[in-house]
């Protein structure tokens, strides 16, 4: 038997919470179109998402090392596909949409700078006169504007659900689509969120011992570091042993999606949203680690803040890359007609900062150092 969208939208009333995001409950698209005969909504989402330009290019930007700075080391892709595995393992086990959960983890990052955060705060700097610059909206400027793909409109078209999930909530109203956003987004945008902490407190401890930069005698000083390293013993591996440093990051990870489901169901069953909207509305985060937990993670992130993200040999990189692409902007702010053809299209509907930007943003790592040597002598 086929299963169509009418079953699969069974399905998510008998499988999923009350709480859950439900694919017939969307708040729709920006541009209404026909629903797929065997896909729901997010699922399209989640598509649209992969086969964009903007998903592919984060191959070549920067997570923490430079796009190509080694084989095994962690690219703003290999991150964003990490985030999207433990983020649905979080919402399967709390019966939340594993596919919403999915597709806006996939999406969370496509807004980023090539190099980083370091570029990112540039530009922030440059554009303060035009509303600053943020890779969360920047993400939903691309998905809603600058992906050109279907012959009747711009942008991928997304759920309001998944555009929602993107945008970071802060203290000021927000609206979308002139919808007030409520105070906190979905559960299933909570986990994601969620998600990406956790990716980064892993993995990126991972890719910093394997690069050298920080080593296991200097985690040894961070409580849940020496945790994992106690199941990674009790498994009877040691030190010295190949395997040791790999299982231990496993075990943290492990740990770490561990307590955050089981708190997250503590309070799902604690303050017990009727429904999405329920969720939503109340006056905190339902998706979390627990109070006795959190500032063991915070630790670990601290650490890495100290050692890796500022060690000296990424800080000098970071601020080689973020002249470079200060001198780009000035570059084409200088001479509009250096721009791609696209970008060159959008300066007839957007002030040539902005476009700048959007240009900048969209590189990859390896275009933007192509484009510096082109113009600098």
């Amino acid at each position: 038997m086929i299963r169509d969208l009418s079953a699969q939208n069974t399905g998510e009333e008998a499988d999923l919470a009350r709480f859950a995001v439900k694919n017939h409950e969307s708040a729709g698209r920006r541009h209404p179109e026909q629903q797929h005969p065997f896909r729901t909504d997010f699922q399209r989402d989640r598509d649209r998402i992969l086969h964009s330009r903007a998903f592919r290019r984060l191959e070549y930007k920067t997570q923490v090392f430079l796009s190509g700075s080694g084989d095994h080391l962690r690219t703003r892709l290999t991150h964003t596909i990490e985030v999207a595995a433990i983020a649905r393992t979080i919402a399967r086990a709390l019966r939340l949409n594993e596919d919403l959960a999915e597709t806006i983890s996939l999406a969370h990052d496509i807004g980023h700078t090539p190099f980083g955060h370091a570029v990112e705060r540039a530009l922030h700097r440059i554009m303060r006169d035009q509303g600053g610059f943020d890779h969360n909206l920047q993400a939903l400027r691309i998905i809603d504007e600058l992906e050109i793909k279907y012959p009747d409109y711009d942008g991928l078209n997304l759920s309001w659900e998944v555009r929602a999930g993107l945008l970071k909530h802060r203290e000021q109203v927000i609206h979308l689509d002139e919808k007030e956003l409520p105070p906190h987004p979905s559960l299933e945008a909570q986990v994601a969120d969620l998600a990406d902490d956790l990716t980064y407190y892993g993995h990126d401890t991972d890719d910093g011992l394997d690069s050298g930069l920080i080593t296991i005698e200097m985690l040894e000083s961070i409580p849940l570091w020496c945790m994992a390293a106690e199941k990674a013993a009790a498994a009877g591996l040691r030190e010295k042993d190949e395997r040791y440093a790999a299982y231990t990051v496993r075990c943290l990870i492990d740990m770490m999606v561990g307590n955050a489901i089981r708190y997250s169901n503590e309070l799902l069953e604690r303050y017990a949203p009727k429904s999405s909207a329920e969720a939503r509305a109340l006056p905190c985060k339902l998706i979390a680690f627990s109070p006795d937990f959190e500032p063991l993670t915070l630790q670990l992130r601290e650490f890495l803040y100290h050692n890796l993200y500022f060690h000296p040999d990424i800080a000098i990189l970071n601020e080689e890359s973020l002249e470079k692409m200060q001198f780009l902007f000035e570059v084409f702010r200088n001479d509009p007609e250096l721009l791609g053809r696209k970008a060159r299209q959008r300066l007839e509907q957007d002030p040539l900062p902005r476009v700048i930007a959007d240009y900048i943003a969209g590189m990859t790592d390896t275009f933007a150092l192509k484009e510096y040597k082109r113009y600098h002598s």
